[in-house]
């Protein structure tokens, strides 16, 4: 591989199912394992291996889905095998078409009731708690478990605290979620095991959109502290009262 650095884990490639190719870049997250998913994702995207019907990344993996009818397995492991000796993937260029998004979120009150609990997790003040993680600016690391809902992070090392032993029996739609350095943002209602310590307005599921994922991985986000009145200005708004910029 030229022009690398060397790094701990190596690149592997497993079959996953009778259809689908696993490209592992880590067995635990990490920012260079992300960023290697994301920009190995673009790069077989890119490619367009004929009998490739879907490339999504996770965490620090890629899952390829193929056609064995036109694609044998053997083939698609040789490509992408070729692909990943191109360039150190861990230190790639992030993919092209990201954002930088704003979004107004409601830290604590009654709206997010887990924050001191989290803030203690964390071994905060809930004033340092707040500090930091309005001014982290996040990337969208994948989208998962529900639909459009993102896995962002990485958070200071404070926040890697666990996720709790029982679960909450719902947090809102744009509930803003804390456990081991990442936020979730939920697009549904649903039960969690994270601290729920933040809530936004924004609509992350669209299904009348042709795009109805609106946050993408690579996306980076700022959870941008806000009063409850900014949040109920904004309730009527898909966007949540965010500012979205591209990321040149």
């Amino acid at each position: 591989m030229t022009g690398t650095t060397f790094h701990s884990f190596a690149p592997v490639i497993r079959s996953a199912g009778l259809n689908g190719v696993l490209v592992s870049f880590g067995d635990t997250l990490t920012e260079p394992g992300n960023r290697a998913a994301l920009a190995f994702t673009a790069a077989v995207a890119r490619a367009g291996i004929d009998g490739v019907e879907e490339c999504a990344p996770s965490l620090v993996s890629v899952f390829v889905q193929f056609d064995p009818l036109h694609l044998s397995l053997e083939a698609l492991t040789a490509r992408l095998t070729e692909l990943l000796v191109e360039q150190d993937w861990y230190a790639a260029p992030m993919p092209d078409g990201r954002r930088f998004i704003r979004v107004p979120t409601v830290y604590g009150t009654e709206l997010a009731p887990q924050l001191e609990e989290a803030a203690q997790a964390a071994g905060l003040t809930v004033e340092a708690a707040i500090a930091q993680m309005s001014e982290a600016r996040v990337r969208v690391q994948t989208i998962g478990f529900a639909p459009g809902q993102p896995y962002l992070g990485l958070l200071p090392e404070a926040w890697n605290i666990p996720r709790q032993t029982a679960l909450t029996k719902a947090v809102p739609e744009g509930a803003l979620v804390v456990a081991i350095r990442q936020f979730v943002l939920f697009s549904v209602a649903n039960p969690t095991g994270w601290r729920h310590i933040g809530q936004t307005a924004l609509r992350l599921f669209r299904e009348d959109s042709d795009t109805p994922f609106f946050l993408r991985p690579g996306d980076e986000v700022q959870f941008v502290q806000a009063s409850p009145d900014v949040l109920e200005r904004h309730k009527n708004d898909p966007d949540g009262g965010a500012l979205i910029e591209a990321i040149q």
